[in-house]
């Protein structure tokens, strides 16, 4: 086991300190390549999660305005949507942020809408106890109708 190996079990932050001292001085050979790689694969993994989780609570939100607000709306005068729109609002803008950060993240956006997807039309179900199958069985928004600050499904 490595100096470097073992400091990473003991002192993370320290660690990526003297790899990145290793990187910059082109010490390639004296790396944890294992680490690093599985440090790169987790942060990955981590931003990808991000974004699906993020797009899971979106399209949940998109379908119970779609499949619900009205009839709400007819019942409770009251009702007027915001905390939804709300809720709306900032993940769009969460979602923007990230996109902006890791642009990388653009190339697996329609991947990750169909992933978060069925778990988005799960959440909505159980929130407004509709049946599942008053969803449509694949998204039925584009990602700029999801992303797009002014859109809001009739």
């Amino acid at each position: 086991m490595t100096d470097l190996t073992q400091l990473y079990r003991q002192d993370y932050s320290e660690w990526a300190r003297r790899n990145r001292e290793l990187l910059r001085a082109g010490r390639f050979a004296e790396l944890d390549i294992e680490h690093l790689l599985e440090e790169l694969s987790d942060m990955g993994k981590s931003e990808r999660d991000e974004l699906e989780s993020r797009l899971l609570i979106l399209l949940a939100h998109l379908l119970k305005w779609q499949y619900q607000y009205r009839s709400l709306a007819d019942r409770w005068r009251e009702f007027d949507g915001r905390s939804w729109r709300v809720t709306i609002v900032e993940q769009r803008k969460r979602l923007a942020v990230r996109l902006r950060k890791s642009p990388g993240l653009k190339s697996v956006l329609d991947d990750a809408i169909a992933t978060a997807y069925p778990d988005a039309c799960d959440l909505a179900s159980k929130e407004t106890g509709l049946p599942m199958d008053t969803f449509p069985p694949a998204c039925p928004y584009r990602k700029e109708q999801i992303m797009d600050d002014d859109y809001y499904p009739d």
